[in-house]
C-alpha cells in the first residue's frame, strides 16, 4: 500500500521546466565544469575566446584584459562589435541576445566566422547568468552603446559614481532598452564587457589565477600572429606580482607556432624548428536554419587548415600541445591522432630507405620503429582550423571531428618527407641525425625490454654478464644495498678495503665521462663509462627507464673534494638527470662527502690524543680556534686531502662509507624547469650564456682559495 501511495504522488506537477538562464544557475557545473577557480577562470576563457575569434577573422589586433581591485575583471577588444541591430525574430538587440539566449550567437554556419573557438552559442550567456553584474560596451557606427546585466536580467542599475553590484537594480518590463552612451570616431569599432562574478555560486576561495591568465594569453598570442594581448592586475593580492602595485604584461608573437615551440622546447636542438602546413577538404551534414527558421539537413563542403610546427632535441621526454580553432585540446582527438598517424609513417618509410647507413639491415632488421621511438625528445605544436568541429562537451577537451584525422596524416607526412629528403646542406645533416636519433631510441627500448628479462640480482655463476670492474655486494635486499660511483681505480682499492661488501658496491670510473647534455643518444650508448653505469644499475634509460628494475637501493657518487671531482660528479648527475631521472625523483641519488682537512690533536697529560676531520675551510679555522682557547695543541703540518686516494681505508670508511659516521648529500628536483635551464646553461651546447654566467660571477671569486 506504501508504494502504492508513493506512485500516486508522483504526478505531472512535481516535473519542472528550467526556463533560459535559470538551468545554468541551477547547474553551472554542465557549462563550466565546477565553481571552483577553474570554473571562475573558464568564464573568463569565455568572453576572451569572443575577443580571439574577431582577430582570427582579421577584425582585431589588441584584446585587453584588466583584474580589478573590486574583485571583477574586464576584457576589451577592437574587433567588430557586437551587433546592436534588432533581431526580427525576437524583437530584441544583438547584444541582448548574446548575453541572454543559450545556443544564440554568429557561429552556427551563417558565414561569419570561418573558425572560432565559440561553438555552442552558450559562452557569453553562461557568463552573464553567473555573474552579480555584467556591464558591456559596444562602440559600433560612431556610437557606443551600453548594456547592464544582474544574474542574467537586463535592466539598470542606480550606479552613484564607481559601478558597484550591490547597487539598486531595476529590471526591465515592457520592453528592453541598449542605451546610447557616447560617440565613437567613424571607423572606431569593439567592445568592452566587465562582470563581477557571482558569490551566490562561486565560493569566496574561487578567485581569478594570474600566471594561468599569463601563460593562456601567452599561448594565444603564439597561436594567433599579429595579435596583442595586455593582461593587467589592479587588485594587489599578496603572493602575487602585483602585490606591491598594479603589474602589466604584453604579449606578441609574430613568428606564430614556431616561437611556441623555441619556447617550450627545453633541451638542445636536433634540428631546427620545422614548420608543415596544408589543408583538405571533407563533407558533411549539418543542421541549418532556412528561410522559415525551421532546421533542415544540408550537405556542406569544409575546409581543414593544418599547421603544424616540430622539432627534435638531443633528451628523450615529448611535448605535444595541440589546438582547434586556438582552443587547446589537452586530451588531444582526430588531429592529435592524425598527427601521431603521419609521423610515425613519414619515419618509417625513410628509416627503411635508409636501413643499410643506419644498420638496420642485421639482427635488428626484424625490430619495427614504434611511435614512441619517433617522439621521443619531440616538441610540436599541432593546430587545425575549421568551421564547427564537433568537440566533446563545452569545455571542448576532445576533438571529434572523424574526417580531420586523415587530413592532418597526409599532410604531416607529406611535408615531412619533403623535409627528410630535401638534397639541402642543412636539413639533410638534421634529417640523418633525427633517424639515427630514432633507431637509437628503438635499440634503447630493446636493450631495455632484455634487462627486464634478467632478474635483478644475479648470483655468482651468473655475474658474467656484468662489467668486469663491478665489485658487487652479496646482499640481494635491494633497499638495503648501495652503489658506490668511484673516481678512478686508485681509490678503488682503498674503497674495497674500507666498504661493508655484504651491503655496498663499488664501481670504478676512468676520469670524466661523456657529457651527455651535448652528445646524442648514439654517443651515450656508446661510451664505455654511461654503459656500464646504465647496465649496472640494470633499469634501462631514457622513456623506458623502469624504477623497479633499479639494483640498489641507493647510488652514491663518491668524488674527489676538489675541482676536478665536481665536474666529475655533475657530468654523472647530467646523466641521471637526462636518462634516469624517475632515480634522481625518487630521492635515491646521493653526493658522499670527504672532508678536507684530518687534524690530529697532541696528547696532553691524561687527555688522549684525538683525530678530527673538518669538511671546509670555515670549518677548520672554527676548530682550531677552539684548540688555541682549550690549549691543546696538534700537529702540524695539517693534512690536506686532494682526493680520496691519500685516505686509508679505516680513514675512508669512517668518513666517507660507514652508515654510522658518514655524511651523504641527497640530490633532489624542487623544480624541474630550473634544472632544466641549469643543466642546459652549465653543460649544453651553447656556450654564450655559460662565458656570462662565468663573467658575471667572477668577482665573488677568492684567487686565495684556488688550490694551484
Amino acid at each position: 500500500m506504501a508504494k502504492t501511495s508513493t506512485e500516486s504522488s508522483y504526478t505531472a506537477r512535481h516535473l519542472s521546466v528550467l526556463e533560459g538562464l535559470e538551468a545554468v544557475r541551477k547547474r553551472p557545473g554542465m557549462y563550466i565544469g565546477s565553481t571552483d577557480s577553474r570554473g571562475l577562470m573558464h568564464c573568463l576563457w569565455e568572453i576572451i575566446d569572443n575577443a580571439v575569434d574577431e582577430s582570427l577573422e582579421g577584425h582585431g589586433d589588441a584584446i585587453e584584459v584588466v583584474l580589478h581591485p573590486d574583485g571583477s575583471v574586464e576584457v576589451r577588444d577592437n574587433g567588430r562589435g557586437i551587433p546592436v541591430d534588432e533581431v526580427t525574430a525576437l524583437g530584441l538587440s544583438g547584444v541582448e541576445v548574446v548575453f541572454t539566449k543559450l545556443h544564440a550567437g554568429g557561429k552556427f554556419g551563417g558565414g561569419s566566422y570561418a573558425s572560432s573557438g565559440g561553438l555552442h552559442g552558450v559562452g557569453a550567456s553562461v557568463v552573464n547568468a553567473l555573474s552579480a553584474r555584467l556591464d558591456v560596451e559596444v562602440d559600433r557606427g560612431g556610437q557606443t552603446y551600453a548594456m547592464s546585466f544582474h544574474r542574467g536580467e537586463p535592466g539598470v542599475f542606480d550606479d552613484s559614481g564607481s559601478a558597484d553590484p550591490e547597487s539598486a537594480f531595476a529590471p526591465f518590463t515592457n520592453h528592453s532598452e541598449l542605451r546610447k552612451v557616447g560617440k565613437v570616431k567613424r571607423g572606431v569599432t569593439g567592445t568592452r564587457v566587465r562582470y563581477w562574478a557571482d558569490r551566490q555560486i562561486f565560493p569566496a576561495s574561487a578567485v581569478f589565477s594570474y600566471d594561468e591568465l599569463i601563460t593562456r594569453a601567452r599561448q594565444t598570442s603564439f597561436l594567433v600572429p599579429g595579435l596583442q594581448l595586455t593582461v593587467r592586475d589592479e587588485r594587489r593580492m599578496p603572493g602575487t606580482p602585483g602585490e606591491h602595485g598594479p603589474v602589466e604584461e604584453v604579449f606578441r608573437h609574430d613568428g606564430g607556432i614556431v616561437d611556441f615551440v623555441d619556447f617550450v622546447a627545453a633541451d638542445g636542438a636536433v634540428t631546427d624548428t620545422w614548420r608543415l602546413s596544408g589543408q583538405g577538404t571533407f563533407s558533411e551534414t549539418v543542421q541549418q536554419l532556412d528561410g522559415q527558421g525551421h532546421l533542415r539537413p544540408v550537405d556542406v563542403e569544409r575546409t581543414c587548415q593544418v599547421e603544424v610546427a616540430l622539432r627534435w632535441g638531443i633528451g628523450y621526454e615529448t611535448e605535444v600541445r595541440s589546438f582547434v580553432n586556438i582552443i587547446a585540446t589537452p586530451k588531444g582527438g582526430t588531429h592529435l591522432a592524425g598527427f601521431e598517424a603521419g609521423l610515425l609513417k613519414s619515419v618509417r618509410k625513410q628509416i627503411d630507405a635508409n636501413a643499410r647507413r643506419l644498420k638496420m639491415t642485421g639482427k635488428n632488421g626484424k625490430e619495427r620503429i614504434e611511435k614512441d621511438d619517433v617522439m621521443a625528445g619531440l616538441t610540436a605544436v599541432v593546430t587545425v582550423r575549421l568551421p564547427e568541429p564537433q568537440f566533446e562537451g563545452q569545455t571542448k577537451e576532445v576533438l571529434g571531428t572523424a574526417p580531420v584525422r586523415s587530413i592532418v596524416t597526409r599532410v604531416v607526412d607529406t611535408e615531412l618527407t619533403n623535409l627528410l629528403t630535401s638534397s639541402k646542406r642543412a636539413e639533410k645533416a638534421q634529417s640523418a641525425m633525427v633517424l639515427e636519433k630514432v633507431v637509437g631510441e628503438m635499440r634503447a627500448r630493446i636493450a631495455a625490454r632484455t634487462h627486464k628479462e634478467i632478474s635483478r640480482r644475479k648470483n655468482a655463476l651468473e655475474t658474467s654478464t656484468l662489467p668486469a670492474k663491478l665489485a658487487d655486494c652479496r646482499s640481494d635486499d635491494v633497499d638495503r644495498s648501495e652503489l658506490f660511483i668511484v673516481e678512478g681505480d686508485s681509490a678503488l682499492g682503498t674503497a674495497k678495503l674500507a666498504r661493508q661488501s655484504d651491503f655496498q658496491a663499488l664501481l670504478p670510473i676512468r676520469g670524466k665521462i661523456l657529457n651527455v647534455q651535448k652528445a646524442s643518444l648514439a654517443d651515450m650508448l656508446k661510451n664505455a663509462e654511461c654503459a656500464s653505469i646504465i647496465q649496472v644499475i640494470g633499469a634501462g634509460s631514457g622513456r623506458s627507464f623502469d624504477l623497479d628494475s633499479v639494483r640498489y637501493g641507493k647510488v652514491v657518487l663518491m668524488t674527489d673534494a676538489d675541482v676536478d671531482g665536481a665536474h666529475i660528479r655533475t657530468l654523472l648527475l647530467t646523466l641521471f638527470f637526462r636518462y634516469m631521472r624517475p632515480l634522481v625523483e625518487a630521492g635515491r641519488v646521493f653526493a658522499a662527502v670527504p672532508p678536507l682537512h684530518r687534524v690530529e690533536v697532541v696528547a696532553q697529560g691524561k687527555r688522549k690524543g684525538e683525530v678530527s676531520y673538518t669538511y671546509s675551510e670555515v670549518e677548520l679555522t672554527r676548530l682550531l680556534s677552539k684548540l688555541e682557547r682549550s690549549g691543546r695543541r696538534y700537529k702540524e703540518p695539517i693534512q690536506r686531502y686532494k682526493g680520496l686516494g691519500e685516505m686509508d681505508a679505516d680513514q675512508l670508511a669512517e668518513t666517507t662509507m660507514d652508515p654510522a659516521h658518514r655524511t651523504l648529500r641527497k640530490i633532489t628536483m624542487t623544480d624541474v624547469e630550473d634544472a632544466e635551464m641549469v643543466f642546459d646553461l652549465l653543460m649544453g651546447n651553447d656556450v654564450a650564456p655559460r662565458k656570462d654566467f662565468i663573467i658575471a660571477g667572477a668577482g665573488e671569486l677568492d684567487r686565495n682559495r684556488i688550490d694551484a
